[in-house]
């Protein structure tokens, strides 16, 4: 039976052929993996939460190799927030005299998001190649190896987003307390949304092994197109003067780190540090913020959907690819 004849459901029906001895007596009675080539998609969903277990086992497995033999371990992931709150406080707060109050806190809310969303992407690209000689070796639903980098990233957004707690203490800064429930679907929306990218690029890497390379430069482009750095409102202000104000909510990540913004930044309109009034974030309600997150998440999943039924008609030849 080849590798991809593994990844087929499994069917209780016993063999067909008949076979005298006793050790084809046993075996007559084992389980039969039927050959398939093309598992639906409806069907790859209940299998990948039968496989949950598998799944939390590949993350704790990425989670450990990460900071093997490392003597600080976890704590080098929330250094590395730590130390951009650091070098933008002094750069762009103190040196610089950027005119936006807690400027470091406002790039922290967003940056947080980003590093989620392409350490998943770009650890989920190579997750199949790889994990080569255990897809050689092992039937199990292939699709986890991109989850399961989806889902060690998530454990080090929870990790970093100590540091911006702290931060928040330290700077007496009050999230919005009407806007905090929006973190939830706009984390959910931002997990699927990498998933789906996930399930997807690692697929295709497979084939096409310019595939990562490429990524690092769109990814590069990608995060200087979501507000990140920068105020929305003074690249939305420009466009909306040319009509195409709306163009920014293209990027399904603007909507996700807006609201990251608009609850724990929580300054909309603040008076800037030259003590003029600067508007950074739009002057939405929560309705507005949760209409556009539940657009996201929607055209979200169904990317997701594509991204499996897309996984499923390449993974047919990954063992000769690999």
């Amino acid at each position: 039976m080849s590798i991809e004849a593994q990844r087929a459901p499994i069917s209780d029906e016993p063999p067909a052929a008949t076979e005298p001895d006793g050790a084809d007596r046993r075996r007559r009675n084992t389980p039969t993996r039927v050959v398939s080539s093309n598992v639906s998609v409806w069907r790859r969903l209940p299998d990948l939460w039968r496989h949950r277990e598998l799944l939390l086992g590949l993350i704790g497995k990425e989670l450990k190799v990460k900071y093997k033999d490392s003597v600080l371990g976890f704590v080098w992931s929330m250094l590395n927030p730590a130390l951009y709150l650091a070098v933008f406080f002094f750069v762009f707060q103190i040196a610089l005299r950027n005119t936006i109050p807690y400027f470091a806190i406002f790039l922290l809310c967003g940056l947080l998001v980003w590093n989620f969303f392409s350490a998943s992407v770009m650890g989920a690209t190579t997750a199949v190649v790889g994990g080569a000689p255990l897809i050689k070796k092992v039937a199990f639903p292939r699709e986890m190896l991109a989850l399961a980098s989806v889902g060690a990233a998530l454990v080090f957004f929870f990790l970093q987003a100590l540091v911006l707690l702290v931060a928040l203490a330290a700077f007496q800064v009050k999230p919005a307390l009407h806007y905090l429930p929006l973190l939830v679907p706009a984390m959910l929306a931002v997990v699927v949304l990498a998933a789906a990218l996930a399930v997807f690029l690692s697929a295709v890497n497979v084939y096409l092994r310019d595939t990562q390379h490429l990524l690092e430069l769109v990814l590069v482009a990608w995060f200087w197109g979501t507000p990140i750095v920068y105020a929305y409102e003074t690249i939305a202000g420009r466009l909306a003067e040319h009509g195409i104000g709306w163009i920014n909510l293209l990027n399904p990540v603007t909507p996700i780190v807006l609201t990251f913004q608009r609850a724990l930044y929580a300054k909309p309109f603040p008076t800037g540090t030259d003590g003029k009034p600067i508007q950074i974030l739009p002057l939405w309600g929560p309705g507005e913020y949760l209409w556009l997150l539940l657009i996201v998440l929607g055209v979200s999943a169904v990317a997701f959907i594509g991204a499996l039924t897309v996984f499923g008609r390449l993974e047919g030849n990954f063992a000769e690819e690999l």
